[in-house]
């Protein structure tokens, strides 16, 4: 494989990988910025929904019908979850509800094991394992797809942030919740809209990766981790930024991995993480946009 081509490998490799990170992420944002909360049971979200999925398909579900029914039902998990725990402890500190979040993700990942039990589980291909040669490189459909599916669910995600009244009412109450109580919108009342959307957002990425790396119990651990720092490299309230983050995550992950060891991918990923906080803690493109979400 000559430089060029192996360039391009990396480049859609990080592609791939970003636009996982990108809608976890994304899940962070709309949850950071309507309730003031880090959810660090994000990343969790994808695992349930990779392996419910996995459970679907291999009792014999059609594909679609697998995926769609995964979906539904993990935002139905994060649902009960913002009723039954981060609603009754709404008035709380900001750090009893991050522990919360915390607790919820050991609890997701014990019913896990519990179900699935330790062992890795596969997802089959969206369309087999055919592959493409793009600019010299072979690319995996599956990588295709995962870059698709992810940049047309932000698409959408787009549209209703900014197209719909209900999107335009959350928007509200991110950029001024005390104008938006006076317009009768509840800020309170969308925390519950924030999780359910960013469950399903979690989903779905576990879902698209899951045909490449696999499913386990833990591997929503590392997900919602670089998803985490991809939202604060981006700025936490800055949708935009955020995705741009992941992206600069996934891609700076496997250019690392490629020309130099995998070993040092995570560190790149905390190293950065580092020095945003230390001399960007508002985020890298924090002066770029001034629009939120």
């Amino acid at each position: 494989m000559d430089i060029w081509n192996q360039f391009v490998q990396l480049l859609f490799s990080g592609l791939t990988v970003g636009s996982i990170y990108a809608l976890v992420a994304l899940g962070f944002v709309i949850t950071y910025s309507i309730t003031g909360i880090l959810n660090l049971s994000q990343g969790d979200f994808a695992m349930l929904g990779a392996l419910i999925c996995i459970s679907f398909v291999n009792s014999g579900f059609p594909f679609i019908i697998a995926i769609l029914l995964s979906i539904v039902l993990v935002m139905i998990i994060g649902g009960l979850f913002e009723r039954s725990a981060i609603h009754p402890a709404r008035y709380s500190s900001t750090a009893t509800l991050i522990i919360i979040t915390i607790g919820a993700a050991f609890v997701f990942r014990g019913i896990a094991i519990f179900v699935w039990g330790t062992q890795p589980y596969a997802l089959r291909p969206f369309t087999g394992n055919d592959s493409l040669q793009i600019f010299g490189a072979v690319i995996q459909t599956q990588n295709i797809w995962a870059i698709g599916i992810s940049l047309v669910s932000l698409a959408v995600l787009y549209f209703f942030f900014n197209k719909t009244y209900m999107g335009k009412a959350v928007t509200a109450c991110v950029v001024n919740p005390f104008a938006a109580r006076l317009m009768g919108i509840q800020p309170r009342k969308m925390s519950f809209g924030a999780i359910v959307i960013s469950a399903g957002l979690g989903a779905l990425a576990g879902i698209i990766i899951a045909p490449i790396s696999g499913a386990s119990y833990d591997m929503g651990v590392m997900i919602g981790l670089k998803a985490f720092i991809a939202a604060v490299i981006g700025g936490l309230t800055n949708a935009p930024a955020a995705i741009a983050g992941a992206f600069i995550i996934g891609i700076l992950e496997a250019f690392t991995e490629g020309y130099f060891s995998s070993g040092y991918k995570d560190a790149i990923s905390f190293g950065l993480l580092l020095l945003v906080l230390f001399f960007m803690p508002n985020g890298i493109f924090a002066k770029a946009s001034g629009k939120r979400v």
